[in-house]
């Protein structure tokens, strides 16, 4: 039976996901350099139509109708067929078409997520159709392998609250794939480039710790304590992973930044995501606590070792953090908080559920990467995947779109 105040905060819920993809933008869009703000921010906010049109189309029957092995699903319910006012198998509170519109934001700010990792270089045209292709090679089956009814990872007894796994894991990885086969941008090798909009970046931070509240505890599916619990953890996590990057840079620099701070916000929302409706609260202030650390490794040793040129750290933040998340869920989930979780986790004396999501990271990566390269072969057959190098100098924007974020800036880029 429907439920009004659930249908209510699920919509609400639903909204507040859609506003992350905005709040990405601005975040990305800081971070980049001046001459390519436009086309970085381009860069997500086209995917708020284009990803919106698949998804109604066949992207929530690939994800969520029907099931062929456990992999993908089937087009039964293209173009919402069969979908209605009733509810459906993943809820039996709210109306089918909300659970659609609710699932649509994440196959939303999924592809947008990865965008950051091929900053400043990559044909937006190219893009374009990468993203189509990714959405149906490696979104789709994963949200069904994860999410739906007889989905291979949720078989084998993995967990993901609210898309480590589908989200964040995949596009970090895709991004990492991405932006190794188009190489590194001009210059890079000098070192990294400054954020050239510190406040676009808190304003993108800012909004994305707001919808991310949506993103976790609407993934109760419900108006509930299961809602409330996820809310918590989230901000908790938050809280704790900014608190730990301003310490990284006092220790570092002696003086903690702004940029730092954000990111540190971001890190630990990400981190929490797979956990947050399954892991204790205090079980938060280590995920987040931790996951700072962790990913300042990735992108300042890691990185610089391996020399790939991951231009805004997706990989780094969300690759890395999901996988830290997923596996801190395996350690610390309580199957009394959610029962979804067959067992409880490594450090209650459990190790099934840890091996479960160990393997489902591993499935998830190889899936992000087989999925990239064969997208990015794909692409390059019909247009060339990076701009050449007169468009890379003089700016994506002008390139790519014909318009400039600052027209009356005179200075130098």
């Amino acid at each position: 039976m429907i439920d009004t105040g659930s249908t209510g905060f699920m919509m609400i819920c639903s909204s507040y996901v859609f506003f992350m993809t905005p709040g990405l933008a601005f975040f990305y869009g800081g971070l980049c350099r001046r001459k390519n703000v436009v086309n970085t921010m381009m860069s997500s906010i086209f995917i708020m139509g284009l990803a919106s049109v698949l998804w109604v189309a066949i992207g929530y029957s690939l994800s969520f109708g029907g099931n062929v092995g456990g992999i993908i699903g089937t087009f039964q319910n293209a173009f919402l067929n069969g979908v209605g006012w009733e509810p459906g198998a993943y809820s039996d509170q709210i109306p089918g078409l909300v659970f659609v519109a609710f699932q649509m934001m994440f196959a939303i700010i999924t592809p947008a997520l990865l965008t950051g990792s091929v900053v400043g270089r990559m044909n937006f045209k190219a893009l374009f159709l990468f993203i189509i292709l990714w959405s149906l090679v490696v979104y789709y089956p994963l949200a069904h392998m994860v999410w739906g009814e007889g989905g291979f990872l949720a078989a084998i007894g993995s967990v993901d609250f609210a898309g480590g796994n589908v989200v964040h894991i995949s596009s970090g990885v895709s991004g990492l794939v991405l932006s190794l086969i188009l190489g590194k941008r001009l210059g890079s090798e000098q070192g990294n480039f400054l954020p050239h909009n510190i406040p676009f970046v808190v304003l993108g931070a800012s909004l994305l710790w707001f919808g991310w509240f949506g993103f976790n505890a609407g993934s109760a599916l419900e108006a509930n304590g299961l809602a409330a619990h996820a809310f918590l953890t989230t901000n908790t996590s938050a809280a704790m992973a900014m608190l730990t990057w301003m310490l990284i840079d006092m220790i570092r620099d002696g003086k903690p930044s702004l940029v730092g701070a954000c990111t540190g916000g971001v890190l630990g929302l990400v981190a929490i995501t797979p956990g947050a409706g399954f892991v204790p609260l205090w079980a938060a202030f280590i995920i987040g606590g931790l996951v700072s650390p962790i990913c300042y490794f990735a992108v300042s040793v890691i990185k610089a070792k391996f020399g790939y040129d991951d231009a805004l750290d997706a990989f780094g933040c969300h690759g890395v953090g999901g996988i830290w998340g997923g596996i801190a869920t395996g350690l610390f989930a309580k199957s009394s908080i959610n029962p979804v979780a067959q067992w409880d986790g490594l450090v209650f004396g459990d190790y099934h559920l840890f091996a479960a999501q160990v393997l489902s990271i591993v499935i998830t990566i190889a899936i992000a990467i087989v999925g990239t390269l064969v997208c990015a072969g794909i692409v390059k057959l019909i247009v060339p995947l990076r701009v050449d190098e007169h468009a890379e100098r003089i700016g994506m924007d002008e390139a790519m779109h014909g318009e400039r974020a600052y027209p009356t800036f005179t200075g130098l880029d």
